[in-house]
């Protein structure tokens, strides 16, 4: 049954499917009867099982080595699926499953006015343990951004930003947009903030092949955010960004 209240934001965004759109990790598909919705790297898929709308939503909660999945944002959504929906309301019920809130974000990300909330006016707002967060500087908080929002932990679209720092480029990230930073982000600038008063030294820091190493395969036992642990992939992802500045001053001496 298709729901008789007006969503001019699903509206908007079933016109854009023609005939298929791809949001975050899904592919969605138009079809005779409905919308087809599989993960976007099984388009060509021969064999996948149907799950239900209480199946999808329980996929999406796990990785496929069973771990918590923080943001469902995270490109690490469960293949081997499709879902189909007999209408834009059941499409509707399937995508805030998968990506909670995601089609209205979008939606408000076409205006031409978004409603985005940047670091500075968001962190204002916080009391008690969060406060820290105001005090990292604009490079600071730049290096957070680009390290906790990096393509390999989250694929929505950042919007807001800080001075110096560039929004996203959808065609780096995906159509879901991120009007301000999440509770992920927020604990890990507190975190990073802990980090800037212990760390002093660059040359304290792992090497950038062995941050490489820890970002590219992450502790399957490792909470995602338990940021106090070293081999962190987003903490290690942070100390590559500040030693980038360093590796390419080193870069340059010696091709002097």
């Amino acid at each position: 049954m298709v729901s008789a209240i007006p969503n001019p934001a699903l509206d908007a965004f079933v016109a854009r499917i023609a005939p298929e759109l791809v949001l975050g990790e899904v592919l969605v598909r138009s079809m005779a009867d409905g919308f087809e919705l599989t993960h976007v790297q099984e388009r060509d898929a021969a064999s996948l099982r149907t799950v239900a709308l209480g199946e999808l939503r329980d996929l999406a909660q796990s990785t496929a080595a069973k771990q918590f999945r923080p943001l469902k944002s995270a490109p690490t959504l469960q293949r081997g699926w499709r879902f189909l929906a007999r209408n834009s309301s059941e499409l509707d019920g399937a995508l805030q499953c998968l990506y909670p809130g995601a089609v209205a974000d979008w939606f408000a990300a076409q205006r031409p006015d978004p409603p985005v909330t940047h670091y500075r006016d968001f962190t204002a707002r916080q009391t008690g343990i969060y406060r820290v967060t105001t005090m990292l500087s604009d490079e600071q908080v730049a290096a957070v951004a680009q390290a906790c929002c990096h393509q390999r932990f989250c694929l929505k679209q950042r919007l807001w930003t800080v001075k110096g720092l560039a929004a996203d480029m959808a065609t780096e990230k995906s159509l879901i947009p991120c009007l301000e930073p999440c509770a992920v982000l927020l604990e890990f600038a507190r975190a990073a903030a802990r980090l800037e008063q212990q760390e002093k030294r660059v040359g304290s820091w792992a090497s950038g092949a062995a941050l490489e190493q820890i970002v590219a395969r992450p502790r399957s036992d490792l909470r995602e955010t338990d940021f106090a642990a070293p081999d962190n992939p987003r903490r290690a992802q942070l100390l590559l960004e500040k030693l980038k500045p360093v590796l390419a001053t080193k870069g340059e001496d010696e091709n002097k």
